[in-house]
This record gives C-alpha cells, structure tokens and sequence, in this order.
C-alpha cells in the first residue's frame, strides 16, 4: 500500500502539537495526581468544541479515520485527558440516526453535552439487553472507558439477547446506572466502568444496521493503539536526546554501540506501528468489513506490543532518572502499558486474527 499524510493531515496534526504544547496536560495534572482520578481540563474541552473536533467524522464535516487517527496520535503524545476518539465516534453515530437521539449529535459537537461510546466487553464480563415492551432491560458491565466521570452522558453500543444491535443513550447519574472508577497505571486518564441494571425508554434507544458494534469496537481499538504510538514517539525523542546528552567515560552514552542499537530499535518499532495503524485507519474509511477487522487487529497487535516495548527500552536507556517521580517517562510509560490492554489486548487480536 502506497500512502502519505496530506498536506491538510499534516497541518492538522502540526495545530493539535502546537495547541498541545502551550497546554501542556502533563504540567497541568502533576500539581493533582494526588487528589484522584485525571479530569478532563475545562479549556482543553472548549478547544476540541470550538476547533469542530468532536465532529469531525459526522457527513456535515467530512472528516476520515485517518484524520481522526493523527489528531488522537498527538494527544496520547501530550498525555491528554481527552476521550477524543471517543466523543468523535459517539457523534458520528448519533448524527446518522432517524431517531430523536440524533439530536444529542449537535449537543456533543457544541460542547452542551458530553456524550462518549462504551462497548460491552469483548473478552470479560457480560452485558444483556432485552426489550420488554418498548423498554430495553439492560444489566451487566461495560469495558473500562476513559473520561466517564466527566460526561453528561453514554452512548453504549451492545448487541440485545435477540442479536439486533442497538444504541443506548444513559444519561449520567440515571438510576441503576454506577460508574465505578478503576485504579490502574495511567495516572494522565480516569478509567471507569458502567454498572447497569436499568430500563431504557424508548426514546433513548434504538436499533442500527448488522455490524455496527463490530466497527465501532474496530474503531476503539485502533484508536487505543493510536494513542500508544503518540506516547512511544515521545519516547523515542525523549530518549535520543538524553543519549546525546548523558555521558560516560567522558563520552555521551549515544555514541556507544548498545545505546544506537536501542535507539534504533526503539526508531524501528515506532515507524512500523505507524504504518500498520495507518492501514488500519485507511481500511476503517472503507467498505470491506472482513479486511478493516483484519487490519485493526494486525495493527493492534502489532503495535500493542511494539509500543510497549519502547517504553521498556526507554527507561532502560534513562537508567535511574527514568525511574524518579519528576521524569515524564513514567508518566508515558503508565499511559502505554494501558493502551497495551484494553479494547482488546496484544493476545486477543492476535486469537482473533488467527480465527479470521
């Protein structure tokens, strides 16, 4: 496959990094890692508002996976707190409804609701949904999800004990409705998941066409991914510049055969997780259901092992300051090994892939 960023693409990452870059996420939750979980900052939800990313994907905008991709690549570099991909997709599925829910499209996009996607688990606890009546009985758990403790609302794609699939929309705080916030590594993201045991009336709810939760789940993985790879490519930068700085035996350590082999190493994963997360997100713009699911998992495997790897490399590289509480390493590190785990992990893409 033959394919390069755009010019457009290039810019659009090139504005995120600098936007990101004079908000720093990392400089901002340092002084509250000891308070609790990671919030989402009141300013970095007004940019992706008013820049229209929320609703990139929707027909109105005309965005593409791969623009989404670049924009949730710089995030995972910055360490931000924002369910981008998870907002994004959520609206892109609300707008294309003929149901009252599409309306929850605008509010997600203008910023007066705050709606992300939560999956039903693929590898864990169940969730079932049955209709009574006009109602949708819903129990269970959802997968863990990032940023639920700072939304208005859910929408959960699941498929009912009948095997239609369905869109919920749950509205924070509803009754029979519990976000347990998880404690894992990633201190730059709350992770939480949804306890449900409620009725859904028919106005939250709907039915939508055969493979629509499949895409989605598709769509979270290679996203999960993609924010991995925007960590590890910090990573890289990070640790090439403290090899050229760092010295020993009056040298700095960069010059040393072992320490470029790493680098290399670490270079080399990077790239090749980037070009299989790209196909990916080309294949995701595309019609063939049977190849997008083969690509997202090659690439998530793949990359969900690659990128963790970098991290480990790196903070071999740094040594003992890698391993201090004031080094961002950790931080990104944390981040990483996440991303390694949920929406499928390395294990169960490549089980997936060998069942394609």
């Amino acid at each position: 496959m033959d394919f390069a960023l755009s010019a457009e693409q290039e810019d659009l990452a090139a504005s995120e990094r600098a936007w990101l870059a004079k908000h720093d996420p990392i400089a901002a939750r340092r002084p509250t890692i000891d308070d609790g979980p990671a919030r989402v900052p009141d300013i970095a939800t007004q940019h992706v508002v008013e820049s229209g990313l929320i609703g990139l994907l929707t027909a109105d905008m005309g965005g593409t996976h791969v623009d989404l991709a670049v924009l949730v690549e710089e995030h995972g570099r910055a360490a931000s707190a924002v369910p981008l991909a998870e907002l994004a997709l959520a609206t892109a599925e609300l707008a294309k409804l003929d149901h009252p829910l599409a309306a929850q499209a605008e509010a997600n996009a203008n910023g007066t609701e705050s709606i992300p996607l939560v999956l039903a688990s693929v590898d864990g606890s169940p969730l079932t949904a049955e209709t009574v009546g006009e109602q949708l009985r819903i129990s269970g758990s959802t997968t863990p999800a990032t940023a639920l403790l700072d939304a208005t609302g859910f929408l959960l794609a699941a498929t009912s004990s009948d095997r239609t699939e369905i869109l919920v929309h749950i509205a924070a705080g509803s009754e029979g409705a519990g976000v347990r916030t998880l404690e894992t590594l990633d201190l730059t993201r709350s992770w939480s998941i949804l306890d449900l045991d409620l009725a859904v009336p028919a106005e939250r709810w709907t039915s939508v066409p055969t493979g629509t939760v499949a895409y989605l789940a598709d769509a979270l993985a290679l996203y999960r991914k993609m924010d991995a790879l925007g960590a590890a490519e910090r990573l890289v930068e990070q640790t090439v510049g403290y090899a050229g700085q760092r010295t020993q035996f009056g040298q700095p350590i960069g010059s040393f055969q072992a320490v470029k082999h790493h680098c290399a190493d670490m270079a080399l994963r990077t790239e090749a997780s980037r070009a299989s997360l790209w196909a990916a997100a080309v294949a995701l713009d595309g019609s063939d259901a049977a190849a997008r699911s083969t690509a997202v998992s090659a690439a998530a495997a793949y990359a969900g092992e690659a990128t963790s790897t970098v991290a480990s490399i790196a903070l071999q590289v740094h040594g003992g300051i890698g391993f201090t509480w004031e080094h961002d390493l950790h931080l990104l590190t944390r981040r990483i090994k996440v991303d390694e785990l949920l929406n499928g992990s390395v294990s169960w893409h490549r089980r997936r892939l060998v069942g394609a």
